[in-house]
């Protein structure tokens, strides 16, 4: 027993307590310390060889002290009321001193017990606080804060559609509403069905339809009907979707008053559930390749409606398995044996009892990875008639002759005008996968201030969001939402305000954001995910739900790879090509010219600026943004043009370079997020507002060109001490907004009952 008469009785043995607690308490005592502590023992020509041998008994590793030897020291220690003291060896010296404040130690005996400190690798002052109670630090200090009005900052947020949002929510708060565990998968489709009609019957559904549908002609209010719907039950907003977006939308869109009269309002009220039948078994992304046929018959003005083989059948097709009554159906029209291309075609599923149209087959697409409230199907046409009329013909039609009539002369150009009409489906779910990356990050932000872990010695545990990779995980992702909430914003004014000049670079812009945003999303809520530890992987806490609800979101509208090689031949092109057209390519040298960098940018004294204020720089960040995005644009188009020129054909030629189309892409809209996000900082009147914005948006910039330091570091553009400046104040930005974090997940004014997560309700 360390703790006994005899040290009572030889009290300068004291000053030996602190180093054999510290060295027992992991319960082991290895050779070198050992070694370490014999040493020191037999060098202290004042202890008696009664006294040595007492002490080196106490380092038999067969004979540890017991754990109420321990304890006792540790009180005995902490008696002394231990404040600065800065090492076991002067901890010992108090200790000693509080028996016989008359006794004193040798210059030569207290160095030596220092040296044997440090040699033993006790860290002076970090060993003194296992003794200490209250032991505050930066970390422990550290909390959340609030520099800013929280419900300012939502108004920030909401804008011009703070009303409709609050109406929303509203709705989605009623207990109606509740989430509820399901029995089977038909329970959760007929609950998802049910959360629909009631929708619609605030008038949601119809909002973008005409007034003689019982609608107010509002897009953008739509888009926010969707945004805010996707705080609640995902599988609920894509059955919305499909219903009032897809399959109303494409009636809206593509067809003309006589469709809009027949369909539109039952459509809007959910009397008339319908699909949106493009996607083919052998066809997704390249919709010019649908091979369903619609055969029209002059003689009974008809056409029939074919699935000509089984990679020909409509797959995953929304409402489809067990709602859907109608369908709007893409087909290659044939007149006289001569295929006019895909238009569009409003085809009967099943009557208003729920019985099949004779010639359709459907089976349903069975349980998926998340959506499962959605009834997705897979639709075979048998030689299915149809009217005349019920071809949309807003682009396209057949006249009295039998013969087919458009007002755009160009194939190309009809097809993706129609498309493009229908661009308004990668505008809701980059909205709608935003709000679910808002839920999980208030979620994991909420648990991370609550859930203690770890703490420094004589201190208390601390709460998981103070630690800076904690930080690293969760304030960059916080910083980015911000980004695209104002990205996704302006995206949406461009399509609203869209003409037939600028149509296709806004398709560019809609595809690249969906894809940017859902790959981010997906992200996102995986690290969310993990920053909540087993907490996260319960199904009751709602992040298991919006990973796998929204996972399907990055091949929505478009598998996202394509998507982002889309833009990058939009980029190519300069808009004016027709992006499909892969046997046609433009002269480079304007890509060339824009890629010139300034002498400014490359002057030594940049690459190399570490200076805090300079990294800071929002010119700073938006000048690396586009020079990244003007070079990478003309290396692609000079790696093109070279292949070309050497005989190549075009199409292989844009294979090769495929995933450095991915990065023109990807630089484009980073470049568009950032600058809109500069805009929104300098129109804030608010001061304070404003200072958390502009943190914020200074932490995406230099997330964004630290992610993308290889390639700066390659093209020249910065040097190794500048991109580890960068790093440094990328982490000063996290601990920095960390104190607001909670604060700005607050702002997003997500319903209590919607985040529903045990680990993220408010104490």
């Amino acid at each position: 027993m360390i703790h006994s008469d005899f040290i009572h009785h030889n009290p300068k043995l004291h000053i030996f307590l602190p180093l054999y607690y510290t060295l027992w308490t992991d319960s082991i005592l290895t050779p070198t310390e050992i070694k370490e502590m014999e040493a020191l023992i037999d060098r202290q020509e004042w202890l008696s060889v009664e006294e040595k041998a007492w002490l080196l008994e106490k380092l038999n590793p067969t004979r540890p002290p017991s754990p109420k030897d321990l304890k006792t020291i540790r009180k005995e220690i902490r008696s002394l009321e231990i404040k600065e003291l800065e090492s076991l060896t002067s901890i010992g010296i108090a200790l000693v001193r509080k028996y016989n404040p008359e006794l004193t130690f040798s210059q030569k005996t207290i160095i030596d017990f220092y040296n044997t400190e440090r040699n033993l690798g006790l860290l002076g002052k970090e060993a003194g606080y296992a003794f200490k109670s209250g032991h505050q630090t930066l970390t422990t200090d550290h909390q959340a804060q609030q520099n800013f009005d929280v419900h300012e900052m939502t108004k920030v947020l909401d804008g011009n559609q703070a009303a409709l949002i609050r109406k929303v929510k509203t709705i989605i708060s009623d207990p109606t509403f509740a989430f509820r565990e399901y029995e089977s998968l038909k329970e959760q489709r007929e609950q998802t069905l049910i959360w629909c009609q009631e929708l619609a019957r605030q008038g949601f559904g119809a909002w973008a339809y005409p007034g003689f549908a019982d609608g107010k002609d509002d897009m953008e209010g739509y888009f926010t009907i969707m945004e805010t719907l996707s705080y609640h039950d995902l599988s609920m907003v894509i059955k919305f979707g499909v219903q009032f977006g897809l399959w109303g939308m494409s009636i809206y869109f593509l067809g003309t008053e006589k469709h809009h009269r027949k369909y539109l309002k039952d459509v809007g009220s959910l009397k008339l559930p319908g699909c949106f039948a493009m996607t083919e078994t052998g066809h997704g992304s390249n919709v010019r390749g649908l091979e369903t046929t619609a055969t029209y018959n002059h003689s009974k003005k008809t056409f029939t409606i074919h699935t000509p083989h089984p990679d020909a059948r409509k797959e995953y097709i929304g409402n489809a398995a067990m709602h859907g009554q109608m369908a709007t159906v893409f087909a290659k029209l044939i007149i006289d044996g001569e295929d006019f291309g895909v238009n569009a075609f409003i085809v009967p599923l099943r009557d208003a009892q729920g019985d099949m149209v004779p010639g359709v087959r459907i089976e349903d697409c069975g349980r998926k990875m998340g959506l499962n409230g959605v009834d997705n199907g897979v639709i075979y046409f048998d030689q299915v008639e149809i009217p005349k009329e019920n071809m949309l013909d807003r682009f396209s039609s057949i006249n009295d002759s039998g013969e087919f009539e458009s007002p755009i002369s160009s194939d190309n150009r009809r097809f993706f005008t129609m498309l493009g009409t229908l661009v308004g489906g990668r505008i809701g779910i980059p909205r709608s996968a935003l709000s679910a990356a808002k839920t999980g990050l208030t979620i994991a932000i909420r648990y991370a201030e609550k859930r203690r872990q770890f703490g420094p010695e004589g201190g208390e545990e601390v709460p998981i969001m103070n630690y800076r990779m904690h930080q690293r995980r969760l304030i960059p992702p916080l910083a980015t939402t911000y980004a695209l909430q104002f990205a996704l914003r302006y995206l949406t004014q461009r399509f609203l305000n869209r003409n037939e000049d600028d149509a296709q670079e806004i398709e560019a812009l809609a595809a690249g954001m969906k894809a940017y945003t859902t790959w981010f999303t997906t992200a996102a809520l995986q690290e969310c995910r993990e920053a909540c530890g087993g907490k996260g992987y319960l199904s009751e806490n709602r992040i298991d739900a919006l990973k796998n609800d929204t996972d399907v979101y990055t091949t929505f509208e478009g598998d996202n790879v394509v998507l982002m090689q889309l833009v990058a031949k939009n980029r190519l092109t300069e808009f004016r090509q027709e992006f499909s057209d892969m046997n046609m390519f433009t002269v480079f040298n304007y890509v060339v010219n824009q890629a010139k960098t300034s002498i400014t940018e490359k002057n030594p004294l940049i690459v190399r600026n570490t200076d805090q204020a300079h990294i800071l720089d929002m010119d700073f960040h938006l000048n690396a943004f586009r020079y990244r995005e003007r070079a990478i644009l003309a290396s692609a188009a000079q790696r093109i043009k070279r292949h070309i020129d050497s005989g190549m054909d075009s199409f292989d030629a844009f294979n090769i370079v495929q995933h450095h189309l991915i990065q023109v892409g990807q630089a484009f809209i980073e470049r568009i997020i950032l600058e809109e996000f500069q805009k929104a900082v300098e129109e804030m009147k608010d001061k304070r507002i404003e200072d958390a914005l502009t943190q914020l948006c200074q932490l995406y910039a230099l997330h964004t060109i630290e992610k993308n330091s290889t390639w700066y570091l390659e093209q020249g553009y910065m040097e190794g001490v500048k991109t580890k400046a960068i790093r440094k104040e990328v982490n000063q930005l996290c601990w920095e907004i960390r104190k607001n974090a909670l604060a700005l997940t607050d702002a997003f004014d997500i319903p209590e009952t919607c985040i529903a997560a045990p680990i993220a309700r408010r104490i």
